[in-house]
C-alpha cells in the first residue's frame, strides 16, 4: 500500500492526483488501485473538503478525486472553492442516492469535471468495479485541462454559473399537442452543464417534443430533470412508460434503462447496455429515426466514447436533421468527433448557438 505521507515526484510524466475521502480505508483503496496505472500517481491524499483545499494549492496536482459527503467541508463547498482559488478538474466519488445525487449535480453545477458512482455507497470494498471508468475521466479530465489551459478555463467560467441562477417566472400554458417533431440531445461528460445552458436559451411554446440521454446512473436522471425544468420554458421531468411525446416538453432517460418510442409513447427497457451503456444515444436516437422520420432533429453535446454516432447516421439516413457541438465549447470532444467522421452530422456550432439552431430545425 501507498505511503499517504510522501510527498510528489514531480517531472516523471505521469497525472498527479489527489485523492479526498473522510474514509481512511477508502483513501488507501482508491490510491492503491489508482497507482496500479503505468499514467497516473497519487501524490497525497486528504481527509476532508477543507484539507483538500489546501493541498491543491499547495501541490497543484493535474486531476483531484472527491467524495462526496464529509466533515468540515462537503465536496460542493470544496469544489467551489478549488474553482474560485486554483481552478483544478475534479471528478466527484458519489454514493447512488438521492441525496449524493443532488450534491454531486450541485458541484458539477460549480464546475466539477464529472463524477463516479461508488458500487456499494460510501464504503466500498469493490471499488475495483469502477476503475476503468475513474481511470478513463482522470485521464479526459487531465486532458481536458491540456497544454494552454483552455479546457480549466472553460470549467471556471461555467462554474460561475449555476443552474439555479435561471428563473423564467411562467411555463406557457398552450401545451400538450402531440409532437410531429422531435429532437433527441445525447449527451455524457460535461452534459448537465451543456444541458442547462441550452434548455435555458429556449423560448416558449417550442413546436417540438424533446428527448434527452444523458449518461446518468439512476436518482441522477431524476435531479437532472428537475434542475432543467427550473431553468426552462418547457416543462422536463424524467420519462415513464406511456409518457406522450408533446410539444414544448421534455423527457429524460432514467438511468439504467434504454428509452424509445412508440406510436408517440416512451417505452422502457433493460436490455444490454449498447456502447457500455444504459442508457444509450444511439438506443433513443434509432427508435426515434425509425418512427419520425425528417422529423426527427438529432443533437449530439459532450462526452467521452462513440455512443450516438450510429444514431446520428440512422437519422440522416432518415432524411432527418442532425446537429453536433463543435471542439472549442465542448467538455470532451469525444462523442461529437465520431459523429462528424461519420459525415452525418449538417450543422457543427458553438454550444451557445445550439438553441438557436434547434428552433431553427423544428420552426421550419
Amino acid at each position: 500500500m501507498m505511503d499517504a505521507t510522501r510527498e510528489p515526484e514531480y517531472g516523471n510524466g505521469k497525472i498527479k492526483v489527489l485523492v479526498v475521502d473522510d474514509s481512511a480505508f477508502m483513501r488507501i483503496l482508491v490510491s492503491d488501485m489508482l497507482n496500479t496505472d503505468p499514467e497516473i500517481e497519487v501524490v497525497s491524499v486528504a481527509r476532508n473538503g477543507e484539507e483538500g483545499v489546501e493541498k491543491v494549492k499547495a501541490l497543484a496536482p493535474d486531476v483531484v478525486t472527491m467524495d462526496v459527503e464529509m466533515p468540515k467541508m462537503n465536496g460542493i463547498e470544496a469544489v467551489r472553492h478549488i474553482m474560485k482559488e486554483k481552478p483544478t478538474p475534479v471528478v466527484m466519488l458519489s454514493g447512488i442516492t438521492k441525496q449524493n445525487a443532488e450534491v454531486t449535480l450541485d458541484a458539477l453545477a460549480q464546475g466539477a469535471f464529472d463524477f463516479v458512482t461508488k458500487p456499494s455507497g460510501t464504503l466500498s470494498l469493490d471499488i475495483e468495479k469502477v476503475k476503468e471508468e475513474l481511470v478513463s475521466k482522470i485521464k479526459a479530465a487531465y486532458t481536458s485541462n491540456g497544454k494552454t489551459g483552455t479546457g480549466i478555463n472553460r470549467l471556471h467560467v461555467l462554474a460561475q454559473t449555476s443552474i439555479h441562477t435561471y428563473a423564467h417566472a411562467q411555463k406557457p400554458v398552450n401545451e400538450g399537442r402531440i409532437s410531429k417533431k422531435v429532437v433527441v440531445i445525447g449527451s455524457s461528460t460535461g452534459g448537465p452543464k451543456a444541458l442547462a445552458e441550452i434548455f435555458s436559451a429556449l423560448p416558449q411554446d417550442i413546436p417540438a417534443g424533446m428527448l434527452v440521454v444523458q449518461h446518468m446512473p439512476p436518482y441522477f436522471t431524476k435531479s437532472l430533470a428537475e434542475r432543467l425544468d427550473k431553468c426552462s420554458y418547457a416543462h422536463v421531468k424524467e420519462g415513464e412508460a406511456g409518457d406522450m411525446i408533446t410539444n414544448n416538453s421534455a423527457l429524460v432517460a432514467p438511468g439504467d434503462h434504454h428509452m424509445t418510442v412508440n406510436t408517440g409513447k416512451i417505452r422502457l427497457n433493460q436490455e444490454p447496455p449498447v456502447n457500455a451503456i444504459r442508457p444509450s444515444v444511439d438506443v433513443t436516437m434509432m427508435s426515434v429515426a425509425k418512427t419520425y422520420g425528417y422529423n426527427t432533429i438529432g443533437v449530439l453535446l459532450t462526452g467521452m466514447g462513440n455512443d450516438g454516432a450510429a444514431g446520428m447516421k440512422t437519422i440522416k439516413e432518415k432524411g432527418g436533421t442532425t446537429i453536433a457541438c463543435d471542439e472549442k465549447t465542448s467538455t470532451i470532444f469525444g462523442m461529437p468527433k465520431e459523429a462528424i467522421k461519420l459525415g452525418c452530422v449538417d450543422k457543427i456550432v458553438p454550444l451557445h448557438k445550439i438553441a438557436d439552431e434547434i428552433m431553427r430545425c423544428v420552426v421550419n
